[in-house]
């Protein structure tokens, strides 16, 4: 792998500093992440009262959460280029604040506008923080440590997603849904004295020209694992947003087992998050493969046994257990693939996961609606089985074993 000399990181003293204490920041970041993916979720399950408390259909209140997402992409895309020179440190404490600001116009939000503007605000949030978050890592840990440190981010994540919905939903009853989401506020402002007190200076890695994140495509190992990544959240969307209507409509559960059966996959999703640093030391080529074929096989199980409960359960908290932990693996190859480029590889990386997770969703609607659970599934474990195929040739380098 060519990594010119105009390229490479410059590590400062602080940077090397942050290597002992560089844990506690990691923890502060993790923190951000839950409270990140709390509020990105959140509305999903207190729709309804947004919807009547602003006089809004439930689709228009329904877009407060698409709105997140497309400023996600644009912003991952962009602030690479558009910080350059700006100290790190300075840049994640200014996106922790404006997701404070973020969570009181959303809080206090006296029209539909407001509103949007506050999950607009989210979307750079969300967007900017995980295209800094692999490169922060590596700044903050010892190599042999950063991917037990994705992984640590990545379970603020899964904790998060597991709670956000039906913590939303317990709240709104007593507290109404501005008092649910003014929840964020607090803890916004505890990640930021957390991250002010935590991490150290962490000078810009280029003060001259700043990489653009879709120039990283001219790599053709950046090409192959995008499109890899692309392959993963699309099949993993594509079967995991219908899961509902297929544990209803096939395996035939109550809302109550139902329930039931999506906390334990995110129980699962928890363990797995705390499995794949150890799995990612030992050996990335093997998980970036095997990972992904297993989601596969376990897409096509639910096509033959779908219909009988305890098997349904055991394969989706095997779903749980390895799909909610695989982007560590992936966030871990980009530390080690693009070393020189970690902040425009993780906004591109950022990007594709978004519109991933966007056409898995709407390909997997129209089939689902059009044909059936068995030929999403399917399409979905082909999609895993071309990821796994392409991480075959992505990972094919002497770092990545």
């Amino acid at each position: 792998m060519a990594t010119g000399a105009d390229h490479k990181i410059t590590v400062t003293p602080s940077a090397t500093r942050a290597g002992s204490g560089g844990w506690v920041a990691v923890v502060a970041l993790s923190l951000c992440v839950a409270t990140l993916i709390a509020s990105e979720f959140m509305p999903v399950s207190i729709l309804t009262p947004i919807a009547t408390d602003l006089q809004l259909t439930e689709g228009a209140a329904g877009q407060a959460i698409s709105v997140s997402g497309l400023f996600a992409v644009l912003t991952s895309l962009t602030i690479t280029s558009l910080t350059s020179g700006l100290d790190r440190r300075t840049l994640l404490l200014g996106l922790a604040a404006l997701m404070l600001v973020s969570g009181a116009l959303v809080a206090f939000a006296p029209t539909y506008a407001v509103l949007m503007a506050g999950r607009a605000l989210l979307g750079v949030v969300i967007g900017g923080f995980w295209s800094m978050s692999a490169a922060t890592v590596m700044r903050l840990l010892p190599e042999g440590q950063v991917p037990r440190g994705l992984a640590m981010l990545n379970g603020g994540n899964a904790l998060a997603t597991t709670i956000a919905a039906p913590l939303g939903s317990f709240l709104g009853q007593f507290i109404g849904w501005r008092g649910a989401f003014f929840i964020v506020v607090p803890l916004a402002a505890i990640t930021l004295v957390w991250l002010w007190r935590t991490l150290p200076q962490m000078p810009s890695p280029r003060s001259a020209h700043a990489a653009n994140a879709l120039a990283v495509l001219r790599r053709p190992e950046a090409r192959t694992g995008m499109a890899a990544v692309a392959l993963l959240f699309m099949g993993q969307f594509a079967l995991f947003t219908y899961l509902r209507p297929f544990l209803e409509g096939v395996t035939q559960l109550s809302v109550s087992l139902l329930s039931l059966i999506l906390l334990g996959m995110g129980g699962a999703g928890l363990i797995g998050t705390w499995l794949i640093g150890r799995a990612v030391t030992r050996s990335l080529c093997a998980t970036l493969i095997v990972a992904p074929l297993a989601m596969a096989a376990i897409a096509i199980g639910l096509i033959a046994f779908g219909t009988m409960p305890l098997p349904t359960a055991a394969l989706l908290a095997g779903w749980g257990l390895i799909g909610t932990a695989l982007p560590v693996a992936w966030w871990t190859w980009l530390s080690r693939t693009l070393p020189d480029d970690a902040e425009a590889g993780g906004g591109l990386m950022v990007a594709v996961i978004q519109l991933a997770i966007t056409l898995g969703a709407a390909g997997g609607g129209l089939l689902f609606d059009t044909a059936g659970h068995r030929a999403t599934f399917l399409v979905s474990g082909i999609l895993l089985a071309g990821s796994a195929l392409l991480g075959v040739l992505g990972s094919r380098k002497p770092s990545l074993s």
